[in-house]
Order: structure tokens, then C-alpha cells, then sequence
């Protein structure tokens, strides 16, 4: 039971991120722990039981890419993230591409953390009525003068990434690092989509809920049929 509701806080989750552009879903697998030993006559007086682990990981596939007509969305083709730089100073990583110009012209998220280039912040001049061009190798330009080039990075096992909230990683307790990108592309007027399918998770919802609601009723028949026993053998006459 325990287990099944682990599944259904993770298929919520899912749900509720579903509208971030980029989101990555979590997915959930079981195994079996030895949680003790029971009694038994024979053969073995002892045998192992066991309770099912949940180990929940991030799955990184790419989600579909749809056209916003704005020059500052962006969607990365391939297994690279954006880097954004938090107000710690630290940095985070996204696929969320939904990036806006400030009042002091930096490129920046929703949050309003800004977009790293190669050599920091991307700026642009708010007095250059110019538009702005991003290549697909991440090159940003605005009119005929070049601004920098986007830091799109790539991970080994993305899997260890952290969720920090609102499309964002950290590397936690990684201590993997960063490369530079080598076949992703970046996509200006795009935005990536999640990867969760409402229609599946809706799907393994009822399957979790109806497998939590018989192991609920297999636990009341133990409970009762022990009740029963317990009065039985209370009350010999």
C-alpha cells in the first residue's frame, strides 16, 4: 500500500508539471527488499519475507517541439540543457527555453534567472530595435552584431540530476560535470513540450489506485478473520 501510494504522489507530480515546457518526467520501478525473518515448522525453521522498494528516476526523452512564433523561445533538439544562473550565484540547468528580455536587456527564464553564454549573461541593447537571431549552434545575435553564444551543455547520466523546482537542475550531490553540447541543436520560435502523456498517466493512476484499494481489502479480511480468532479462542464456552 505503501508503495502503490508512492506511485500515485509520482503520477501526480507528473500531472501537475505536465504545462512546464521541457518537463521531464519521473518514473517509478520496484524490487524487493528482505525486510526479516517469519518462523516457520519446515523445512527451514526460518524464511525470508520480503517488502517492495520504490526507486524513482527522471526519464530524459525529448518531448515534441511546438512553434511560438516569439524569437526568444527556444527549444534544444538532443540531450542538452540551458544554463541559467541562480541569485546564489550558483547555476541550475533546463529544457524550459521560455526566455524573455529584461529591463536591463539581459535574456532571462520566467524565474528572471539569466541565460549564460559562453562568457556570461547574454545581453542585448534595449535601444537596438534590431531582431534577434539565434543560430542553431546557439549564436545570438542581434541585427548584424553578434552578442555572445548560448552555454548548451550535456550531461553523462542526466539521471543524477537534482529537481530544484520549476523546470530547474542542479547537480546535487553529483559530482559529474558539465560539457559542451556536441550534437544538440538549439531551435529560436520553439518551445519543447513535456514528455508526459496525460492519457498514460491517467492510465497507471486507476491501475495504482485499483491495486491500493485490494491490498486495503485484503488487510480488513486479515484484520477481521484475527478478530475473529482472537474472540473464538477468548471465549472457550
Amino acid at each position: 500500500m505503501t508503495a502503490n501510494e508512492r506511485w500515485q504522489d509520482v503520477i501526480s507530480e507528473n500531472l501537475a508539471s505536465s504545462s512546464i515546457p521541457g518537463f521531464k518526467k519521473n518514473t517509478i520501478s520496484f524490487d524487493a527488499v528482505q525486510a526479516g525473518m517469519m518462523p516457520q515448522q519446515t523445512p527451514d525453521p526460518r524464511m525470508n519475507y520480503t517488502l517492495p522498494h520504490a526507486t524513482v528516476s527522471t526519464s530524459f526523452a525529448q518531448g515534441e517541439l511546438r512553434p511560438t512564433g516569439s524569437n526568444t523561445d527556444l527549444a534544444i533538439e538532443g540531450a542538452g540543457f540551458f544554463e541559467v544562473q541562480l541569485p546564489t550565484g550558483d547555476t541550475a540547468f533546463t529544457r524550459d527555453g521560455g526566455f524573455h528580455v529584461s529591463a536591463n536587456g539581459q535574456l532571462v527564464n520566467k524565474q528572471g534567472f539569466p541565460l549564460m553564454g559562453e562568457a556570461g549573461p547574454i545581453q542585448l541593447d534595449r535601444t537596438n530595435k534590431e531582431p534577434i537571431s539565434i543560430s542553431a549552434t546557439g549564436e545570438v545575435s542581434q541585427g548584424a552584431e553578434l552578442r555572445g553564444k548560448l552555454k548548451v551543455v550535456e550531461f553523462e547520466k542526466p539521471q543524477s540530476l537534482s529537481q530544484v523546482g520549476g523546470g530547474l537542475y542542479s547537480l546535487g550531490q553529483s559530482n559529474q560535470l558539465p560539457t559542451p553540447t556536441k550534437a544538440s541543436t538549439v531551435r529560436q520560435g520553439f518551445l519543447e513540450a513535456s514528455n508526459v502523456s496525460a492519457v498514460k498517466e491517467m492510465a497507471g493512476l486507476i491501475s495504482t489506485m485499483r491495486a491500493f484499494e485490494a491490498s486495503q481489502r485484503v488487510l480488513q479480511m486479515h484484520d477481521e478473520r484475527m478478530g475473529r480468532a482472537i474472540s473464538e479462542l477468548g471465549n472457550p464456552n
